[in-house]
């Protein structure tokens, strides 16, 4: 696996290495070992497969305070458009927003580090999107940030829609 950091701090994407015949390929999606050689302490215990009906759906920003949740997320079917921002305090990259395309073609991952809310549109029916996380889902627990805050700037390739309730409700950030 290669891990390219992102503009925000701890943030990777994370590309496979494929090994190729002529049956097709074999790579790792996730190996501890090469997570720990690359500095990332990320023992998952629990994993999460959203399936989402029509292309354009957004869900999120949604992140877990303090820093609680680290999440390893790919797209196994469709296509997301996918929005990290660094909402932690005393973070170096507090605010930065970084965005990436994850579909079964490019074969990418995105590493989110806890605190930095994560959200993706997707960008085709019938988009499957699996999450691989450190910490054990807690309802009640998930704060946010709006989707569509002018603060962010980030231009959501399709208009949205499916936007749940608690994701309008979420508050907008507030730059010193």
């Amino acid at each position: 696996m290669i891990f390219r950091p992102t503009p925000i701090a701890g943030a990777y994407v994370v590309e496979l290495e494929p090994k190729a015949d002529e049956r097709g390929s074999f790579a790792r999606s996730f190996c501890l070992r090469e997570f720990i050689a690359a500095g990332i302490k990320f023992s998952v215990v629990q994993c999460n497969l959203a399936h989402s009906k029509h292309a354009g759906t957004v869900r999120g920003l949604h992140f877990v305070p303090p820093a609680a949740e680290q999440k390893l997320v790919r797209c196994v079917s469709g296509g997301v458009f996918d929005v990290i921002i660094d909402v932690r305090p005393e973070s170096p990259t507090l605010h930065r927003v970084f965005q990436v395309e994850l579909n079964p073609i490019n074969r990418l991952s995105l590493f989110v580090p806890g605190g930095v809310a994560h959200g993706y549109q997707t960008l085709a029916d019938d988009t499957e999107f699996l999450y691989m996380t450190d910490e054990f889902y807690v309802p009640g627990m998930e704060k946010g940030v709006r989707y569509n805050d002018p603060a962010l700037g980030v231009d959501w390739p399709l208009p949205p829609v499916g936007v749940a309730a608690r994701d309008l409700d979420w508050p907008l950030i507030k730059k010193n």
